[in-house]
């Protein structure tokens, strides 16, 4: 069996442990099916471009060489960075508020899916992580019923709000 101890150590957490248990972008549950691997999520343009600077380490620095991030000294999200130029991402504080993230994975989803990428395996948190996945399969959903066949500027929010969650919006 596959096994490595990853150590974090950045703003939001510090002395975190946690045990990759799988080869990375290797055996997912069958019903996660992602369109787009975390590299590709950063190089296209997600979360404004301030997501993640300050935990590069803990990742494959590949993964960063084309990522589209704000400058280190600006705090606020610059939807120009954004595949799709528009904001489509609530604050931090509101997913706080809503219970959707988990003392594991500060964050929130996109850490969750970067660390399962990586291989990390924890079944009670990626059962739930993979459902709210899912749960986002009907905005690809109402994105086919009210836009025209390759009009990738039809309902930009959505598609951007897909994009974060791993779903290949521009082919919708």
């Amino acid at each position: 069996m596959y096994m490595k101890k990853v150590v974090v150590n950045d703003r939001m957490q510090t002395g975190y442990t946690y045990t990759l248990t799988e080869p990375m972008g290797k055996h997912f549950d069958p019903s996660f099916r992602p369109e787009l691997t975390p590299k590709q999520m950063l190089a296209l343009g997600v979360f404004g471009g301030v997501y993640m600077r300050d935990c590069t380490k803990e990742f494959p620095a590949d993964w960063f060489t084309r990522a589209k991030f704000q400058k280190k000294e600006l705090s606020t999200q610059d939807p120009a960075l954004n595949y799709f130029k528009v904001k489509a991402s609530q604050s931090l504080a509101v997913w706080r508020a809503k219970g959707w993230l988990s003392s594991e994975d500060p964050r929130g989803w996109f850490q969750w899916y970067c660390r399962y990428f990586m291989g990390r395996r924890l079944p009670e948190e990626d059962a739930r992580q993979i459902r709210r996945w899912a749960a986002m399969r009907r905005h690809r959903m109402q994105i086919a019923a009210h836009c025209a066949a390759g009009d990738t500027q039809c309902r930009p929010k959505q598609r951007q709000a897909l994009l974060h969650w791993a779903y290949d919006a521009r082919k919708v």
